[in-house]
C-alpha cells in the first residue's frame, strides 16, 4: 500500500477527502517544508502503536501477539520459547 505525502497547506485544504482517504485504508504522510512531520493512519493503527510503545523493545514479538483473532496458540510457542542472546533494539519513539 502507498503512502500519499501532502504538505500541511494542501491536508488542510483537503482535511474531509483525506479522512475518507485513510478510511479506505490508505494512510496520509504530512509534511512541512518537505519533511514527514506527521501522519493521517486509521484509529485502531493508532492504539496498535499505542501498545507497541507500552510493551518497549524489550518485549519483543511475544509482547505483540495477541494483537489479532486466533493468535493464542502463538502467544503461547513465544511465551515457552526461550530467549537466545540479545540485539540492538530500535528506537519506537
Amino acid at each position: 500500500m502507498s503512502t500519499k505525502s501532502l504538505s500541511v497547506a494542501e491536508v488542510k485544504a483537503t482535511l474531509s477527502e483525506q479522512i475518507r482517504s485513510v478510511e479506505h485504508g490508505h494512510p496520509v504522510m504530512i509534511t512541512r517544508h518537505g519533511r514527514a512531520v506527521a501522519a493521517l493512519v486509521p484509529a485502531e493503527d493508532l492504539e496498535t502503536l499505542r501498545r507497541l510503545r507500552a510493551r518497549g523493545p524489550e518485549g519483543g514479538l511475544a509482547s505483540i501477539a495477541g494483537g489479532w483473532d486466533d493468535s493464542e496458540a502463538l502467544v503461547s510457542i513465544l511465551e515457552q520459547s526461550k530467549r537466545v542472546g540479545r540485539r540492538a533494539t530500535p528506537s519506537l519513539d
